[in-house]
Protein backbone atom coordinates (compact mmCIF):
# COMPACT_ATOMS: atom_id res chain seq x y z
CA UNK A 1 0.00 0.00 0.00
CA UNK A 2 2.84 2.07 1.09
CA UNK A 3 4.65 2.31 -2.43
CA UNK A 4 1.49 3.17 -4.59
CA UNK A 5 0.43 5.79 -2.11
CA UNK A 6 4.10 7.12 -2.53
CA UNK A 7 4.36 7.52 -6.17
CA UNK A 8 0.72 8.76 -6.14
CA UNK A 9 1.41 11.74 -3.05
CA UNK A 10 4.52 12.39 -5.58
CA UNK A 11 2.99 12.70 -8.70
CA UNK A 12 1.16 15.94 -6.53
CA UNK A 13 4.54 17.04 -6.14
CA UNK A 14 4.67 16.01 -2.84
CA UNK A 15 8.39 15.42 -1.11
CA UNK A 16 7.93 11.51 -0.18
CA UNK A 17 10.87 10.08 1.85
CA UNK A 18 10.26 5.99 1.71
CA UNK A 19 11.42 4.69 5.31
CA UNK A 20 13.09 0.89 5.66
CA UNK A 21 14.87 -0.75 8.37
CA UNK A 22 17.88 -0.68 6.02
CA UNK A 23 18.92 2.95 4.86
CA UNK A 24 20.54 1.32 1.51
CA UNK A 25 17.11 -0.91 1.23
CA UNK A 26 15.56 2.50 1.23
CA UNK A 27 16.71 4.26 -1.15
CA UNK A 28 17.33 1.42 -3.61
CA UNK A 29 12.98 1.41 -2.96
CA UNK A 30 12.94 4.48 -3.67
CA UNK A 31 15.09 5.02 -6.53
CA UNK A 32 12.73 2.24 -8.29
CA UNK A 33 9.38 3.97 -7.49
CA UNK A 34 10.62 7.27 -8.60
CA UNK A 35 10.55 5.88 -12.53
CA UNK A 36 6.87 6.05 -12.40
CA UNK A 37 7.34 10.14 -12.30
CA UNK A 38 7.22 12.36 -14.88
CA UNK A 39 10.11 15.00 -15.02
CA UNK A 40 9.32 18.15 -13.05
CA UNK A 41 7.57 16.01 -10.43
CA UNK A 42 9.95 15.73 -7.04
CA UNK A 43 11.86 12.44 -7.04
CA UNK A 44 11.29 9.99 -4.14
CA UNK A 45 14.05 9.72 -1.91
CA UNK A 46 14.70 6.74 0.83
CA UNK A 47 16.45 6.40 4.25
CA UNK A 48 16.35 4.65 7.28
CA UNK A 49 12.58 4.52 9.32
CA UNK A 50 13.74 6.75 12.48
CA UNK A 51 15.27 9.32 9.77
CA UNK A 52 12.18 9.19 7.57
CA UNK A 53 9.87 9.86 10.53
CA UNK A 54 11.24 13.14 11.44
CA UNK A 55 8.92 14.31 9.05
CA UNK A 56 6.12 16.40 9.71
CA UNK A 57 3.57 14.06 8.43
CA UNK A 58 4.33 10.01 9.02
CA UNK A 59 2.25 7.38 7.48
CA UNK A 60 2.62 3.98 8.77
CA UNK A 61 2.00 1.56 5.81
CA UNK A 62 3.43 -1.92 7.59
CA UNK A 63 2.07 -5.08 8.12
CA UNK A 64 -0.12 -5.70 11.94
CA UNK A 65 2.84 -8.20 12.66
CA UNK A 66 5.87 -6.07 12.33
CA UNK A 67 4.27 -3.05 13.85
CA UNK A 68 5.88 -3.36 17.03
CA UNK A 69 9.72 -2.92 15.26
CA UNK A 70 8.26 -0.42 13.50
CA UNK A 71 7.10 2.17 16.20
CA UNK A 72 10.22 1.42 17.98
CA UNK A 73 12.32 3.09 15.34
CA UNK A 74 10.11 5.74 14.78
CA UNK A 75 9.03 6.95 18.24
CA UNK A 76 11.69 9.14 19.47
CA UNK A 77 11.94 11.22 15.54
CA UNK A 78 8.11 10.85 15.33
CA UNK A 79 7.54 12.49 18.40
CA UNK A 80 5.62 15.64 17.19
CA UNK A 81 4.80 14.55 13.79
CA UNK A 82 1.12 13.48 12.82
CA UNK A 83 1.07 9.93 12.30
CA UNK A 84 -1.15 8.57 9.93
CA UNK A 85 -2.25 4.76 11.02
CA UNK A 86 -2.99 2.41 7.77
CA UNK A 87 -2.35 -0.46 9.82
CA UNK A 88 -5.19 -3.06 10.18
CA UNK A 89 -4.84 -6.11 12.83
CA UNK A 90 -5.96 -8.86 10.63
CA UNK A 91 -5.93 -12.45 11.24
CA UNK A 92 -6.50 -15.27 8.98
CA UNK A 93 -8.02 -18.88 9.51
CA UNK A 94 -10.10 -21.22 7.69
CA UNK A 95 -13.22 -18.57 7.36
CA UNK A 96 -11.03 -15.91 6.34
CA UNK A 97 -9.97 -12.83 7.50
CA UNK A 98 -10.61 -11.29 10.72
CA UNK A 99 -10.26 -8.13 13.09
CA UNK A 100 -7.64 -9.34 15.51
CA UNK A 101 -8.41 -7.42 19.01
CA UNK A 102 -6.03 -4.90 19.92
CA UNK A 103 -6.22 -4.07 23.62
CA UNK A 104 -6.11 -0.40 23.53
CA UNK A 105 -9.07 -0.33 21.17
CA UNK A 106 -7.34 0.10 17.61
CA UNK A 107 -3.64 0.56 16.48
CA UNK A 108 -4.17 4.02 15.79
CA UNK A 109 -4.94 4.41 19.72
CA UNK A 110 -2.00 2.00 20.85
CA UNK A 111 0.05 4.33 18.70
CA UNK A 112 -1.17 7.49 20.28
CA UNK A 113 -0.79 5.29 23.97
CA UNK A 114 2.79 5.06 23.10
CA UNK A 115 3.37 8.06 21.25
CA UNK A 116 1.47 10.56 23.45
CA UNK A 117 3.03 14.13 21.95
CA UNK A 118 2.33 13.06 18.11
CA UNK A 119 -0.82 13.86 16.50
CA UNK A 120 -2.25 9.97 15.46
CA UNK A 121 -5.00 10.02 12.72
CA UNK A 122 -5.89 6.69 11.35
CA UNK A 123 -6.80 7.02 7.63
CA UNK A 124 -6.28 4.34 4.25
CA UNK A 125 -7.15 1.58 6.14
CA UNK A 126 -10.39 0.49 3.84
CA UNK A 127 -8.53 1.75 0.41
CA UNK A 128 -6.82 -1.85 -1.36
CA UNK A 129 -3.59 -2.58 -2.22
CA UNK A 130 -4.40 -3.10 -5.21
CA UNK A 131 -6.38 0.22 -6.28
CA UNK A 132 -3.66 1.97 -4.42
CA UNK A 133 -1.47 0.19 -6.80
CA UNK A 134 -2.75 1.10 -9.70
CA UNK A 135 -0.97 4.60 -9.68
CA UNK A 136 -2.65 5.33 -13.17
CA UNK A 137 -6.11 4.51 -12.76
CA UNK A 138 -8.32 6.78 -10.46
CA UNK A 139 -8.69 5.63 -6.71
CA UNK A 140 -12.42 6.36 -6.76
CA UNK A 141 -13.18 6.19 -3.28
CA UNK A 142 -13.61 8.06 -0.16
CA UNK A 143 -10.82 8.01 2.22
CA UNK A 144 -12.07 7.57 6.10
CA UNK A 145 -10.40 9.61 8.45
CA UNK A 146 -10.61 9.35 12.57
CA UNK A 147 -8.44 11.25 14.87
CA UNK A 148 -8.94 13.44 18.38
CA UNK A 149 -6.92 16.44 16.65
CA UNK A 150 -8.81 18.49 14.79
CA UNK A 151 -6.05 20.07 12.98
CA UNK A 152 -4.42 16.66 12.01
CA UNK A 153 -7.25 15.20 10.95
CA UNK A 154 -8.17 18.39 8.26
CA UNK A 155 -4.31 17.82 7.19
CA UNK A 156 -4.92 14.15 6.10
CA UNK A 157 -8.20 14.91 4.49
CA UNK A 158 -6.33 17.79 2.59
CA UNK A 159 -3.67 14.60 1.55
CA UNK A 160 -6.79 12.69 0.37
CA UNK A 161 -7.98 15.05 -1.31
CA UNK A 162 -4.53 15.43 -3.35
CA UNK A 163 -5.36 11.80 -4.99
CA UNK A 164 -6.55 11.81 -8.26
CA UNK A 165 -10.46 10.31 -7.69
CA UNK A 166 -10.20 10.12 -3.69
CA UNK A 167 -12.16 12.37 -0.93
CA UNK A 168 -11.06 12.67 2.51
CA UNK A 169 -13.60 12.60 4.62
CA UNK A 170 -13.62 12.78 8.31
CA UNK A 171 -15.51 11.08 10.27
CA UNK A 172 -14.93 11.22 13.72
CA UNK A 173 -12.81 10.48 17.26
CA UNK A 174 -9.90 8.56 17.42
CA UNK A 175 -11.85 5.58 18.93
CA UNK A 176 -13.66 5.19 15.61
CA UNK A 177 -10.61 3.80 14.02
CA UNK A 178 -11.47 0.45 15.13
CA UNK A 179 -14.62 0.45 13.11
CA UNK A 180 -12.91 1.51 10.49
CA UNK A 181 -9.37 -1.40 10.68
CA UNK A 182 -12.35 -3.84 11.23
CA UNK A 183 -13.30 -2.47 7.79
CA UNK A 184 -10.74 -3.73 5.89
CA UNK A 185 -12.00 -7.83 6.47
CA UNK A 186 -15.29 -7.11 5.75
CA UNK A 187 -14.16 -5.51 2.18
CA UNK A 188 -11.74 -8.39 1.81
CA UNK A 189 -14.05 -10.82 1.72
CA UNK A 190 -16.44 -8.84 -0.93
CA UNK A 191 -13.76 -8.49 -3.01
CA UNK A 192 -13.20 -12.22 -3.01
CA UNK A 193 -16.69 -13.40 -3.25
CA UNK A 194 -16.80 -10.75 -6.41
CA UNK A 195 -13.75 -10.66 -7.38
CA UNK A 196 -13.27 -7.20 -7.58
CA UNK A 197 -11.45 -4.46 -5.50
CA UNK A 198 -14.15 -2.23 -4.06
CA UNK A 199 -14.05 0.01 -1.66
CA UNK A 200 -15.70 2.48 0.54
CA UNK A 201 -18.12 5.37 -0.89
CA UNK A 202 -20.64 7.34 0.85
CA UNK A 203 -23.70 8.28 -1.04
CA UNK A 204 -25.48 11.76 -0.76
CA UNK A 205 -22.75 13.03 1.38
CA UNK A 206 -21.92 16.83 0.08
CA UNK A 207 -18.79 18.65 1.49
CA UNK A 208 -18.94 22.21 1.87
CA UNK A 209 -15.57 23.25 0.16
CA UNK A 210 -13.10 25.19 2.91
Amino acid sequence: MGRGLAVRLARTGLEVVIGSRDAARGAAKAEELSAALEPGQPAITGTDNASAAEAPMVILAVPFDSLEDNLAAIADSAADSVIVSMVNPLGFDKQGPYPVPVPAGSVAQDIAQRIPTARVVSAFNTVASPVLNAVDEPVDEDVLVAGDDAEAVAEVVALADRLDGARGVAVGALRLSSVLESLTPVLIGVNKRYRTHAGVRFSRLEIPSP
